[in-house]
C-alpha cells in the first residue's frame, strides 16, 4: 500500500501502518461473531429437531427427540446438512433426518461418515441397519461389528443391542460382556439390568447378590419393569438385602402396571400364597387374603 504526498507516492509512515493493521484486525474480529453465531444458529436449528436423547454426543441442554416429526423433516435435512462436514452429531442427525423421511441410502451414508468420525450412535444406527437389512443387505457378523465398536466406547445402546443380537448378553464371552455392560451402567438403565442380572446368576464373574440388587434398584428407579419385578423377588426373598414383604409387593406392583408378566403372576402368587388342591394333587384353586 502506499500514499501520495504533494503528488509524489511514498510509503506510510511505520506507525501510521501500525494502525491500519491494528484497524483491519479490529474489523476481522467484529465480524467474526457474526459469521460464528450463524453457524451455531444452523447447529441449534439442527439439534431442536433432530437431536437423539440418547446420543452421548449430545450436550446436556439439549433435550432432543425420540422420533423427527414430519413436519420437521425438512427443516433437519436443511440445517443438519450444512453443518455436517464439521460435526459429527450433525451428521448424526442427518442421517436421522432422512431415515424419518424414507430415504434410507442416503441415512447409510450420513451415519457412515458419522461413524468414521467416532459417532457411536450412529455406528449402532448402522448396526440395526445392517441387523434388519433396512437399506443394506443383512449383514448379521456387520451388525455385531458395529454394535461392539459401539459398546466398547460406552455407548449404552450398543452393549444392548449387542446383547439382543447374540440372544443373550453373556451367550459368546461373558467376562467381556461384564466389562461392557460395566461400563454403560454408570448410565443406563438397561445396562444396569443386564449386568445386575449377570451378578445375580454369576455369569461372567462371581455371584454378587448385593452387586445385583444395587444394579436392580438404580434401574428400578428409572421405572425399568424388569428391574422392578427383580427388585419385587430380592426383597420378598431377602437376596442382597433385607427381606420386606411389603416393598415386594410395591416392586411387583409397579412393574405389573408397566406390563411385566412375571411380575403380574408374582403378585398373585403373594397375593394368594395358599394353593388348594385335590386328593390327588391337583391344582384346584388359589386361596387368596
Amino acid at each position: 500500500m502506499s500514499l501520495e504526498f504533494a503528488g509524489v507516492p511514498t510509503q506510510p509512515p511505520p506507525v501510521m501502518m501500525l494502525r491500519l493493521i491494528q484497524l483491519a484486525c479490529i474489523a476481522l474480529l467484529a465480524l467474526a461473531p457474526s459469521l460464528a453465531h450463524a453457524q451455531s444458529a444452523d447447529l441449534v436449528l439442527c439439534d431442536r429437531v433432530a437431536a437423539d436423547p440418547s446420543d452421548p454426543d449430545k450436550p446436556a441442554d439439549i433435550r432432543g427427540v425420540p422420533d423427527i416429526a414430519a413436519a420437521d423433516v425438512p427443516t433437519a435435512i436443511k440445517f443438519c446438512k450444512k453443518v455436517a462436514g464439521s460435526s459429527r452429531r450433525a451428521m448424526y442427525e442427518l442421517g436421522r433426518a432422512y431415515a424419518a423421511n424414507q430415504q434410507m441410502g442416503e441415512a447409510i451414508a450420513a451415519w457412515r461418515k458419522a461413524a468414521d468420525k467416532g459417532s457411536t450412535s450412529a455406528m449402532v444406527e448402522l448396526g440395526v441397519a445392517y441387523g434388519t437389512g433396512n437399506g443394506v443387505v443383512r449383514d448379521e457378523e456387520a451388525a455385531r461389528k458395529l454394535f461392539e465398536r459401539a459398546a466398547e466406547a460406552g455407548n449404552p445402546r450398543g452393549v444392548t443391542n449387542l446383547a439382543a443380537l447374540g440372544g443373550g448378553v453373556a451367550s459368546s464371552d461373558p467376562m467381556r460382556a461384564r466389562q461392557l455392560l460395566g461400563k454403560a451402567a454408570e448410565t443406563n438403565a438397561e445396562a444396569q439390568y443386564q449386568l445386575g442380572l449377570m451378578l445375580a446368576d454369576g455369569t461372567g464373574g462371581p455371584k454378587d447378590d448385593l452387586g445385583a440388587r444395587a444394579l436392580f434398584e438404580k434401574a428400578a428407579a428409572q421405572n425399568h419393569p424388569g428391574a422392578l419385578e427383580r427388585m419385587g423377588a430380592f426383597s420378598q426373598e431377602g437376596r442382597g438385602g433385607p427381606a420386606d414383604r411389603d416393598a415386594a409387593k410395591a416392586y411387583y406392583k409397579r412393574a405389573a402396571d408397566l406390563g411385566d408378566e412375571q411380575a403380574k403372576a408374582a403378585l398373585k402368587r403373594l397375593s394368594c400364597p395358599i394353593a388348594i388342591k385335590d386328593k390327588r394333587g391337583n391344582f384346584v384353586t388359589d386361596l387368596c387374603y
